[in-house]
């Protein structure tokens, strides 16, 4: 009998029809960026998005954002994990992998008696995944670095008294601002020799730095117009690049267990665009600063393990220390507006997290992936010389299996997550938040060979 083979994106044989794959990738995820426009309330309502360049983004996807964002040392063939480029050499040849989730979060803030509730949902991150060659991984995506999103006031006396009705002046401070750092990437991750695994994610960094004062004066009370204040904005519109490398290593310790070693650096510099400051008076006087080139990104470097055992357990621990202590922001002085050193300090990430799948082979409830994780994060930010709030998060979820005759490797991802940031000072906000995070990990088996008798 005659035997035809259908070759269905036959990427083991043709790297064209891979790159034809990528382009495709590619305009799937531009359609994203309209998606995030519109789906994407804020991403954050906090006040300490005011300092350095924002809140940074939980960098985490759906599958160990419950384990607490751990991933140097992880190697899943059937996931994409962007902490440790050097992972994308594990996907599966046979797949291509679609990851997208979203967050929702139900938050309050508190400063001595004063608390405040505050809801949020964005779009959290997407990307894509597939094996463009032998021992080669890709991956490209989105996800936000940073977040800025806020609006507060605060009430300072004014040691004077109207000259008219010997009224006590109050001064009402009002600060906003909007804006952050988005992010796309593309990644390979290449198995260089025997068990080494070697990998770099190059990113686009682009967003606004948007932060507005404007004082409102108020005699006995009642907001006065006949008083002059002064309006302060800063600005400015940033683009740059991003460089981070990887490196795994699995050793066997036993026919049924893996360890799996991992370490990332981050690449630090400048950020070549430059940051404005107005001043404006309700009388009409106005004043422009400029400070050149004022922001940087951090050098970084992490330290992560994994261990599975099966197919059935992965218990897995990181360590991330990034030197913001080193970075620039733009600040206000006596002689105009400079860059300068202080607005951070170095920062140390520990998290550990693990995951059980009863019986990856089962049926769908042997199938399900429970997962758990704790994270804690030291104070980046330096805020009135005072260290600003230290980071923990405590998360707990499940990964769902999607089975049907068309797909059994599909997953939805649903974690809860517990975010406390505190200050080291009484004087400063606390803020605790309940986050909800909902995911997709579509994973279709697109580069099989057909064969039809």
């Amino acid at each position: 009998m005659r035997k035809l083979i259908l070759s269905v994106y036959n990427l083991n044989q043709s790297l064209v029809c891979r790159l034809w794959g990528v382009i495709v990738i590619l305009i799937l995820h531009s359609s994203l960026f309209t998606l995030h426009s519109f789906a994407q309330t804020a991403g954050t309502i906090s006040t300490y998005s005011r300092f350095g360049l924002g809140l940074l983004h939980d960098q985490s996807q759906g599958f160990n954002k419950s384990m607490g964002g751990v991933g140097l040392g992880v190697r899943i063939g059937n996931r994409i994990n962007t902490v440790n480029p050097a992972s994308y050499s594990a996907i599966d040849s046979l797949s291509l992998i679609f990851d997208v989730g979203m967050r929702a979060s139900f938050g309050r803030m508190r400063q001595g008696t004063t608390t405040v509730g505050v809801n949020n949902a964005s779009l959290d991150y997407a990307h894509v995944g597939m094996r463009l060659a032998r021992r080669l991984g890709l991956a490209v995506g989105y996800m936000p670095y940073t977040n800025i999103g806020y609006e507060f006031s605060t009430p300072e006396k004014v040691v004077t008294t109207d000259a008219n009705s010997s009224q006590p002046i109050t001064s009402i401070n009002v600060y906003s601002g909007s804006g952050g750092l988005n992010q796309i990437y593309l990644g390979l991750g290449w198995r260089a020799y025997r068990g080494l695994s070697v990998g770099a994610n190059v990113s686009f960094l682009w967003g606004r730095y948007d932060h507005l004062l404007m004082p409102n004066y108020m005699e006995g009370g009642v907001t006065g117009n006949s008083y002059s204040s002064t309006i302060k904005s800063y600005n400015a519109s940033l683009k740059t690049y991003k460089l981070d490398f990887g490196a795994q290593y699995p050793v066997r310790l036993s026919r049924q267990d893996w360890l799996s070693l991992g370490a990332t650096v981050g690449i630090g510099h400048e950020i070549a665009q430059d940051a404005s400051l107005l001043i404006f008076s309700t009388q009409g006087d106005t004043a422009t600063y400029t400070a050149s080139s004022p922001f940087d990104l951090p050098f970084s470097f992490g330290l992560g393990a994994a261990w599975q055992h099966k197919n059935n357990l992965l218990v897995a621990a990181d360590v991330h220390h990034v030197r913001w202590g080193d970075c620039r922001m733009p600040v206000e002085t006596p002689s105009g507006y400079a860059a300068t050193k202080g607005s951070y300090k170095n920062m140390t990430k520990a998290a550990i997290g693990v995951q059980w799948t009863p019986n990856p082979f089962g049926n769908f409830w042997q199938r399900i992936q429970y997962r758990a994780g704790l994270s804690y994060a030291t104070p980046y930010l330096k805020i009135d010389q005072l260290n600003g709030p230290s980071e923990m998060r405590l998360g707990a979820g499940i990964g769902l299996p999607i089975i049907n005759k068309h797909n059994n490797r599909s997953v939805v991802n649903f974690g809860l997550q517990w975010l406390r940031r505190s200050a080291s000072a009484a004087s400063l906000v606390k803020e605790d938040y309940f986050v909800i995070n909902l995911g997709l990990t579509f994973n279709e088996r697109w580069f099989m060979k057909y064969k039809i008798e």
